[in-house]
């Protein structure tokens, strides 16, 4: 096992062990030649339209477009929708994207109810300690009013 509880906090503990097995939360597929690819974390997954979004597949394709230094995703409430994804962005030059330009990007590569609906761009993105990207942070600070 790799961690049998969370220091201090039995909550937490109780929330992933169920039976014997240790569920961590994170998404993942199975290819037709049974290799494994970690494609997301539970949280962070939003439906759009009846359709599960994942966000790690949409800030891997973002990652490759040549003025995106950083991006990461996190679901906007809709009331079409239900929820629809925001892009926050950091670029590599500050000023030197456009949200059309992000969208276009995505355009083609990913179905269109996971292409963001709103691109927020950013100086940086907030990191915990282990250099993880802090999507509450984020939620709070773009989607809060």
């Amino acid at each position: 096992m790799v961690c049998s509880v969370y220091w201090h906090r039995p909550e937490a503990t109780e929330e992933p062990t169920r039976g014997v097995w240790w569920h961590t939360g994170d998404l993942v597929r199975r290819d037709e030649e049974g290799y494994y690819y970690i494609v997301g974390r539970i949280k962070d997954m939003f439906i759009s339209g009846g359709e599960n979004v994942y966000p790690a597949e949409i800030e891997g394709l973002l990652a490759t477009h040549p003025g995106i230094a950083e991006a990461a995703v996190i679901a906007q409430a809709d009331q079409k929708w239900g929820e629809v994804g925001v892009a926050v962005v950091v670029p590599r030059a500050p000023g030197s994207l456009t949200q059309e330009e992000v969208l276009a990007f995505c355009d083609g590569k990913l179905a269109r109810y996971k292409i963001p609906k709103r691109v927020i761009f950013a100086e940086s993105l907030p990191r915990n300690a282990m250099g993880k990207v802090v999507k509450a942070e984020l939620r709070e600070r773009y989607l809060t009013s």
